[in-house]
């Protein structure tokens, strides 16, 4: 069970932020701090004491803005320690999403609190800190047509794919290839392998996003050469499952 420290300098926020952990049945403590100097006091003791220890913590749920150090200073300074706690940034601001990301968050809830939202959150940080490793799934290949040849390209090389009517275009660094296969049929069949859609004309390997850019109202990624656009449906969904995959 999950070991907790919750951090906001709004003592309102604090204690619903509270509440909600303690009810979670996987959360076996949850304790608050008002400020960042207050959290790295505590987190340092945990530290200390170890895994085992009286005082330990399993992870931070940090608000962002705070007087004096911010969230994102916290996380900076926790990426530091060897073995740091997981990190939950709690915020009404989406656009720290990126940094977020960067910092190896392993999720981005937004203000108010969802009791749901937030359940989704402790669900996260348990599977990571659950012993049993993931197990990948079985290596796939699919057929593509090239001059009258067939060519077995594996999945695996497959950076994004793009709609092309009933048709789709399988992206490789090798080039490119069309199939006979809507995009739709593409994206319940290798969900499992990492692919996300993100625009009704695109379908993304997870793995090969470069880099994720908020840009006034638009987001968009860059996979190798290629920057596709994110639809406003999608973005928040993928924002999420990148933040998910960077602790993976």
């Amino acid at each position: 069970m999950l070991r907790v420290l919750a951090v906001d300098d709004e003592k309102p926020a604090l204690e619903e932020l509270l509440y909600l952990l303690r009810a979670d049945p996987r959360v076996r403590s949850a304790e608050g701090a008002t400020d960042a100097t207050e959290a790295l006091r505590r987190i340092g003791r945990a530290l200390e004491a170890g895994p085992d220890g009286e005082d330990a913590v399993d992870v931070v749920f940090l608000d962002i803005h705070m007087a004096g150090l911010t969230g994102l200073d916290v996380a900076r300074l926790l990426a530091g320690f060897a073995r740091p706690p997981l990190v939950v940034f709690v915020t009404a601001h989406e656009g720290f999403a990126v940094q977020a990301f960067d910092l190896k968050a392993v999720d981005y809830v937004l203000k108010p609190v969802r009791k749901e939202r937030l359940a989704e959150a402790v669900r996260r940080v348990s599977d990571l800190s659950g012993p049993a490793p993931a197990v990948q799934a079985p290596a796939e290949q699919i057929a593509v047509e090239l001059g009258g040849v067939t060519r077995f390209v594996p999945v695996d090389d497959i950076a994004y794919v793009e709609a092309q009517g009933d048709y789709a275009r399988l992206h490789t660094e090798d080039g490119s290839h069309l199939v006979r296969i809507p995009i739709s049929t593409l994206e319940e069949r290798w969900a499992a392998r990492g692919f996300v859609r993100i625009h009704r004309s695109h379908l993304v390997a997870l793995g090969r996003i470069d880099e994720l850019r908020l840009d006034g109202g638009a987001t968009t990624v860059r996979v190798g050469a290629a920057e596709l656009s994110v639809s406003r449906r999608h973005a928040r969904h993928l924002r999420d499952l990148l933040m998910r995959h960077v602790r993976a």
